[in-house]
């Protein structure tokens, strides 16, 4: 997340003609301006989540995790009761971002084809056919309770979340860049819902648990809708790009650059090998995490204006990382086991490289 300096030469005034009134004297010279300030992606990207806390009070770590998953590509299951934001972060980040979002309500009759697209009869022409893209081309698609739909629905995102493209009739439409899917489930409403299957929850690179505000923070919201904030137009809410596609592309690049050192990548290894070893989980996390736990470290490191990965950057984002690519023995969930304690416990066990 030059100063100038004015110019040491001065023009010699023409001596004054006899008898003539003298020129009046020339001003000084103006100091040069200041060349322009280096182009710094970081700050664009920091400047994102300042425009969000206009509208959307508190629920700074979930705006940062969702900032991080952007810079690395990754998709975000947040999870939340209904009422703590969750939709308008994510309009918010968005309008921000000036990027293109569509949001789908999964329902149980929602079909595969409702979300990739399909091929419909053109009546123009010579009555052949065309595609019609689905919500799905876009850069935030927001997948609203996605539990909430049957597994074949659910696994039509399976695609275009590893591969970023859908195949319709088998022919392969590569998907929008960036493209990140952002998911949303309720973790107290059960009846009628569907829980994801492990492989597609091994894609998410973050859980992120959306909470309760404070009081002071939810004082505040009440003071914004009192004062006339309308949370479904952002765009009235003073909400303006103030970033784009672009800084995150170039974002990304000095993300890929962030060093690793090798004992840093062993403590990565130890950490989710460690999640294999616990008695109370049935099945720890996959190489697949622990490549997720690696780029979102350089992620977070290159927020924080770090060159390289610190222990400390691995230990912040380990948690929503990982929590949900462990599973917890049923008998040992039903007594309270959570993959937050577990996952806790272990980073104060596993020794870290100093």
């Amino acid at each position: 997340m030059s100063d100038s300096h004015p110019d040491p030469y001065t023009p010699v005034q023409p001596a004054p003609v006899p008898y003539a009134p003298a020129p009046p004297a020339a001003p000084p010279a103006a100091p040069p301006a200041a060349p322009p300030a280096a182009y710094d992606p970081r700050a664009a990207v920091h400047a994102v989540r300042a425009e969000i806390a206009k509208v959307v009070v508190g629920q700074e770590g979930v705006v940062s995790g969702l900032i991080t998953a952007l810079l690395v590509r990754g998709h975000v299951l947040l999870e939340g009761v209904p009422g703590v934001a969750k939709t308008l972060i994510v309009k918010t980040l968005a309008r921000a971002l000036d990027l293109d979002a569509k949001r789908v309500q999964f329902t149980p009759d929602l079909m595969p084809s409702d979300i990739t697209g399909q091929l419909v009869l053109d009546p123009g022409g010579d009555f052949g056919m065309r595609f019609r893209e689905g919500p799905i081309f876009t850069n935030l698609f927001l997948a609203d309770e996605i539990n909430r739909t049957p597994p074949k629905t659910q696994s039509a995102l399976l695609e275009a979340m590893e591969e970023r493209q859908v195949t319709v009739e088998g022919s392969p439409r590569p998907l929008n860049d960036p493209f990140v899917v952002i998911a949303t489930q309720n973790p107290v409403e059960q009846e009628g819902t569907y829980p994801l299957p492990e492989a597609q929850l091994d894609r998410f690179l973050f859980k992120l648990v959306v909470g309760y505000p404070s009081a002071e923070q939810e004082v505040a919201v009440l003071d914004r809708h009192h004062r006339g904030l309308d949370p479904h137009d952002v765009l009235g809410a003073g909400i303006q790009p103030v970033a784009t596609a672009e800084d995150l592309q170039i974002g990304r690049a000095q993300v890929a650059g962030v060093g690793v050192a090798p004992a840093v990548l062993e403590y990565i290894v130890a950490l989710c090998r460690a999640t294999r070893e616990v008695p109370s989980v049935e099945v720890g996390v996959s190489p697949r995490g622990a490549t997720a736990l690696l780029h979102a470290s350089k992620a977070w490191a290159w927020l924080s204006g770090r060159e390289w990965v610190s222990p400390d950057e691995v230990k912040a984002i380990a948690v929503p990382t990982l929590r949900h690519r462990l599973v917890v023995r049923p008998e040992l969930e039903l007594e309270g086991t959570t993959a937050d304690g577990i996952l806790t416990g272990l980073l104060a066990t596993v020794p870290a490289p100093r």
